[in-house]
């Protein structure tokens, strides 16, 4: 594949691994946020063992959404990137589409349209932020020097 990533592993492992860290990333937030609405729901005096146990109850379900959205993503642009036989902005562009899409496909035409636009959207910001913060922060050239003037 022309300009494949080499840093990154091959698909089907890309898939697992970015599963694995979706449900990572989605269980540590999600767990810290329902830890603090629990606590702040509770009653005095029972305040971290009701954040505990919201934490406990709330914190694994929000893990496995987040990996569902992470290995949708992945398999996507997985497969993008083999049909395409490109590594581009747009296989994420289009694997947000598509994951936003179906995701949301169990409510109905509009809701996964609007889900598949809002998806794309999202990931193009992401892309474009990516691409901006890669050229500002990129190694300059060193400048060169002028050449001295002749002395005729």
């Amino acid at each position: 594949m022309r300009g494949a990533d080499i840093s990154r592993d091959p698909c089907p492992w890309v898939i697992l691994n970015d599963a694995g860290g979706a449900f990572a990333m989605g269980a540590i937030g999600g767990g810290t946020w329902h830890f603090i609405k629990g606590a702040r729901n509770s009653p005095y005096g029972e305040r971290f063992r009701g954040g505990l146990n919201s934490m406990r109850s709330r914190g694994p379900i929000i893990g496995g959404n987040f990996a569902v959205w992470g290995s949708m993503f992945s398999t996507f642009e997985c497969v993008l990137k083999g049909v395409r036989q490109k590594e581009d902005p747009w296989n994420s562009i289009g694997s947000g589409a598509i994951t936003g899409g179906l995701l949301a496909a169990r409510g109905g035409w509009r809701a996964a349209s609007v889900s598949a636009v809002f998806g794309g959207v999202l990931l193009a910001l992401i892309e474009g932020v990516g691409i901006a913060m890669s050229r500002a922060f990129a190694q300059q050239p060193p400048a060169l020097a002028p050449p001295p003037p002749s002395s005729q």
